[in-house]
């Protein structure tokens, strides 16, 4: 018999603690990758020296250096700084002073993108089918791209000419007006997103994706036509994370896409993106006369 004791089982990776620790806290895949890269430039920026050993000056050093020659944007610079501190709070388990000598990148001073109604008008006439039905719910509800995208059935709510944004910016839920306008194409629209799902259920791959681990709670809910996305992806796709296949939501960037060309064809000189619908929705309500405490107010894309 061997004296040989067995072998010690190697401790995770660090990228693979890191990948662990985002899961456990919910954080999203967008997340993951955004931090998991932030961590690798920043372990190779200090020729592979493991974080454990290094501190406060390396990372000041690695954020000055975003700054000084990368020339980053602060919300660059910003998502490496939460990155690194989510690997030394959450992971290592230590705590970074105060990081005072970071050379900050500068603010952008710029207005955001607004456009007229008129503008409004001439880019959504070139957008039809399910990108101009998106792009109108951008404009008519003021949501973020993200938000639309990942639209659930089951928070289209027609009786009340609401929508309820889950999990927003800064992991909230709001609600938002539904435009009159868009009851009855976004009514057509579901009842084509229904038989897609109930062809998929009869093949036995109707399961979508569920936030915050919904799908050990309610084991049923991956199947439910409540949780679909509204707007789904043409094809199935590999979840990264579970290795499931799935009918996932729309990629965001043919949305994108579709606007930058309605923008290039309509002639208008400015540099619109989906998230321009959200400020132009957000200016026009102001301009007729909206406030917070208003009730029963009427939609731009409503109004036009």
């Amino acid at each position: 018999m061997s004296d040989e004791s067995p072998s010690t089982p190697q401790p995770p990776k660090l990228l693979d603690q890191v990948r662990d620790r985002i899961r456990v806290k919910h954080y999203s895949i967008r997340t993951e990758t955004q931090y998991l890269q932030w961590i690798r430039r920043f372990i190779l920026f200090h020729d592979k020296r493991h974080p454990r050993d290094m501190g406060v000056a390396e990372v000041e050093a690695f954020l000055t250096h975003l700054a000084v020659e990368g020339r980053v944007a602060a919300s660059t610079q910003n998502q490496a700084l939460s990155a690194l501190l989510f690997l030394y709070r959450e992971v290592l388990g230590i705590n970074l002073p105060w990081l005072d000598g970071v050379v900050r990148a500068k603010l952008p001073q710029r207005l955001p993108v607004v456009l007229t109604r008129q503008e409004v008008g001439g880019l959504l006439d070139r957008m039809n089918g399910l990108h101009g039905m998106m792009a109108r719910l951008l404009y008519g509800t003021g949501m973020r791209l993200m938000e639309c995208v990942r639209l659930r059935v089951k928070d289209v709510e027609f009786t009340r000419g609401e929508i309820v944004v889950r999990d927003g910016k800064g992991a909230k839920d709001r609600v938002t007006m539904l435009p009159q306008s868009l009851v009855g194409p976004l009514q057509d629209h579901l009842r084509w997103r229904r038989q897609l799902f109930e062809d998929d259920k009869a093949k036995g791959r109707a399961a979508v994706y569920l936030p915050n681990a919904l799908d050990r709670k309610y084991p049923n809910a991956e199947t439910d036509w409540a949780w679909q996305y509204v707007f789904p992806a043409a094809g199935f796709s590999i979840d990264p994370r579970s290795g499931a296949e799935r009918r996932h939501h729309v990629d965001e960037k043919a949305l994108q896409r579709a606007v930058k060309k309605a923008v290039q064809a309509s002639g208008i000189a400015k540099l619109a993106t989906p998230h321009t619908f959200r400020h132009s929705f957000a200016t026009h309500l102001l301009q007729s006369g909206f406030n917070k405490g208003g009730r029963g107010v009427t939609s731009p894309l409503d109004a036009m």
